[in-house]
């Protein structure tokens, strides 16, 4: 039998003014411009631009021309305003045009990228129209480092389906291998045994017995060269101990990427800082980068439009749509005005509390001053949920004396010390890393004497946790760090 109950429940929403602020909030100084752009393109009744104080109808009209009294009750007129067309953002012709903006463009190279380059060279070559498809098909494969990873069986059976050509191993090989002589040297290998093997082999003396030596360690053991079992490859190769660190000199020089830092096939990065660090008189000021500060305000066409509606006796069903739509578009201009407000709010709030959290890095830059942080902190210290703050810390940088830092640099977690005080993790790091710069590298360190040392100076660190920061600092371990 079916029964019907009542019940109470509560539920929380986010409002669409709220959603817009969480969206805005997380979206960096480098993107908002164009997120700006975005908003005005599809509401008209947005402007950029200072808010206009507002002027009685009585100023408005009292020295006016009658000619522009009438082209002003033109304008009240809502039929067919839908089909204007509005101007761009930040268009020439505009009065909130301004050439400066124009250097306030993320800077981009305009070099060729790594496909064009070998598509260019590619079509150097004597290939009939058959082979110069196989060709683009095996550089369309070559990825951004400089590899053919893909396997050429799977290679073969892609030409088949959508290219309705049959090949086979042998001619793969052969295209390949006329692609492996392309610059920069090394490009598309399938391995970094093949890729040190390409850049040896187009050496400009290859003849030359340290050439030589590095070949036959790379071709003949490479297993051992990877693990720096070098007594091994000495007894193996019957080299001596000046011959084996030659070759091995040479090798460590090669480039094991050679598609990711040839010229021309990396663009160039630009970190926009969000804020900006200034030592005036010795007191430190935080200033918001002027691009998260736009001005916006609510178009006042669009406002008159609405008011004259309220004092209009038309009620007719297609002016009531009209201002209904009218009337959105002004809700959400104000929407976005306000949430571009406490965007702007938020970010200094949550900026000046780890500034004052870690004043004494701030002064001099240096990293042994950082103090454990993390989210909950500063969420405590500007009142705010942990996700609020974890919004700003993301994807957002702050400019100093001492270089452009992300936020996320300055949170950590705390290492207890044997005088009972928490220190950052980012300074058990950079010690670690003096002691591994500093070390014996034919007899290096373990994670053991590391683990030792640093408790030595007083760091309560367990070995595991040594393990995990060596990881983070990308120090291989210490068999690996071995040289001759």
């Amino acid at each position: 039998m079916q029964k019907l109950n009542l019940s109470q429940s509560l539920s929380q929403k986010l409002s669409p003014q709220q959603i817009q602020f969480i969206k805005l909030l997380q979206v960096p100084t480098a993107e908002l411009d164009s997120r700006i752009e975005e908003e005005l393109e599809i509401n008209p009744a947005l402007e950029e631009g200072k808010d206009e104080p507002e002027q009685t109808q009585e100023e408005d009209f009292g020295d006016s021309s009658e000619e522009e009294r009438n082209r002003d009750d033109q304008d009240l007129n809502l039929d067919g305003y839908l089909d204007d067309d509005y101007g761009g953002y930040k268009m020439q012709g505009d009065g909130n045009y301004n050439s400066d903006d124009d250097d306030r463009e993320i800077p981009i190279s305009s070099q060729s990228s790594l496909h064009e380059q070998l598509i260019s060279q590619l079509s150097y070559l004597k290939l009939d129209e058959r082979q110069k498809i196989i060709g683009q098909q095996l550089v369309g494969s070559i990825e951004n480092d400089g590899y053919i990873r893909r396997d050429l069986e799977a290679i073969i059976n892609d030409l088949a389906f959508s290219q309705n050509i049959e090949t086979d191993i042998d001619e793969m090989e052969e295209i390949l291998r006329k692609i492996q002589n392309f610059d920069p040297a090394g490009i598309a290998a399938r391995n970094l045994q093949e890729c040190l093997t390409l850049q040896l082999e187009r050496k400009e003396h290859p003849d030359d017995p340290v050439v030589m030596h590095a070949l036959l360690i790379v071709q003949d053991c490479f297993e051992e060269f990877t693990k720096k079992h070098y007594s091994k490859i000495q007894k193996r190769l019957d080299l001596d101990e000046e011959q084996i660190k030659d070759a091995v000199n040479l090798i460590t020089k090669l480039n094991p990427k050679p598609g990711g830092t040839s010229d021309g096939l990396v663009r160039t990065q630009y970190i926009i800082p969000d804020f900006i660090l200034s030592n005036v008189g010795g007191k430190m000021e935080i200033s918001l980068n002027s691009r998260n500060a736009p001005e916006l305000r609510i178009s006042r066409s669009y406002a008159e439009m609405f008011d004259a509606y309220d004092k209009s006796d038309k009620k007719d069903k297609k002016l009531k749509d009209t201002v209904s739509f009218v009337k959105q578009k002004l809700d959400s201009a104000k929407w976005f005005i306000d949430a571009i407000k406490q965007r702007q709010n938020t970010l200094l709030r949550t900026m000046e509390a780890i500034l004052t959290y870690q004043k004494e890095f701030f002064i001099d830059g240096d990293e042994t001053n950082l103090r454990p942080m993390i989210l909950k902190d500063i969420a405590e210290r500007i009142d705010m949920d942990i996700s609020t703050v974890s919004r700003v810390a993301n994807s957002k940088a702050i400019q100093t004396e001492f270089g452009v830092y992300p936020l996320k640099y300055f949170f950590s977690e705390g290492i207890a010390t044997d005088s009972g005080e928490d220190v950052s993790n980012r300074e058990v790091k950079f010690v670690l890393q003096g002691m591994v710069d500093a070390e014996d590298k034919k007899r290096p360190l373990s994670d053991d004497k590391l683990v030792k040392m640093l408790n030595k100076r007083g760091y309560n660190i367990a070995r595991r946790t040594v393990a995990k920061y060596r990881e983070q600092l990308q120090i291989p371990v210490a068999r690996l760090r071995k040289e001759l």
